[in-house]
């Protein structure tokens, strides 16, 4: 069995993020594996050491995506490869698909493993549109995978009504969510040896796409602006004769927060 598995180079959400002018503020920042995808590295990683599997990853975006490659490969991943070109500038999730699409196409892979969602757009759209694009099963918000045959996997999802069961044949798409499993972290020989691992890095026109075909300079949906959640306002005290107490809260429920 051969998996692909995508990486996305995100903010660390865990800090203080500032917004001004309706955009982020830069200075300050820290950037991470995407949490949902580095749980989908741990997967592959899994499907590896249990069944034999071939793991493949392929991450898109700048010069220091190969850090985060790296990681996975620190991780367990066998093979990295990184799409940089400079005309993906401001990609949303259909040229992030269509740029996947092309990276399948060429490796033949039996399962593609992604992320449900990215932390910092949250959208849940590109495992979805690839298996869409790639007329492809799709099964989302994974929470286990075992591998049945060669031609088969068994997959638990997280429903509206419980946990679904489903068997799935491959060639396939799975997006996981964060409860799947808890990534390992990479030893340190690990780290030394990721060092030394060959990435595979290459433009669009290495992948055989041009920028118009995978949207890259007309995406189909565009950030507008940022604005920051509203600051909670200070809670207020009432001390005193406890009836007074409650008919005074009460009056305000009625007057000012409008719930009565």
């Amino acid at each position: 069995m051969k998996i692909l598995t995508t990486v996305k180079k995100v903010v660390d959400v865990e800090l203080n993020i500032r917004v001004k002018d309706g955009a982020i503020q830069e200075e300050g920042l820290q950037y991470v594996i995407n949490a949902w995808d580095e749980t989908a590295v741990e997967a592959a990683v899994q499907l590896k050491e249990n069944s034999g599997a071939e793991t493949s990853l392929v991450s898109i975006g700048g010069a220091d995506n190969t850090d985060i490659i790296r990681r996975c490969y620190a991780m367990g991943i066998e093979q990295g490869m990184h799409i940089q070109d400079p005309a993906i500038e401001k990609p949303d999730s259909f040229t992030y698909a269509s740029i996947l699409q092309k990276v399948y196409e060429k490796g033949d892979y039996d399962l593609v493993i992604t992320g449900k969602q990215a932390q910092d757009t949250d959208n849940g759209q590109t495992g979805i549109i690839l298996a869409e694009y790639l007329g492809l099963p799709c099964v989302s918000n994974v929470i286990d995978m075992e591998v049945l045959d060669e031609t088969h996997v068994k997959v638990s999802r997280l429903g509206d009504g419980g946990t679904e069961v489903l068997e799935l044949e491959l060639p396939a798409v799975v997006t996981v969510d964060v409860s799947m499993n808890e990534p390992r972290l990479p030893a340190m020989r690990g780290i030394m040896m990721a060092k030394k691992k060959k990435i595979e890095t290459m433009d669009l026109a290495g992948l055989g796409a041009s920028p118009e075909e995978v949207g890259a300079g007309a995406p189909k949906s565009e950030v507008l602006a940022f604005q920051e959640t509203e600051k909670r306002q200070g809670g207020q005290k009432y001390e005193g004769d406890p009836a007074e107490v409650t008919a005074k809260v009460v009056g305000l429920l009625a007057s000012e927060a409008k719930v009565l």
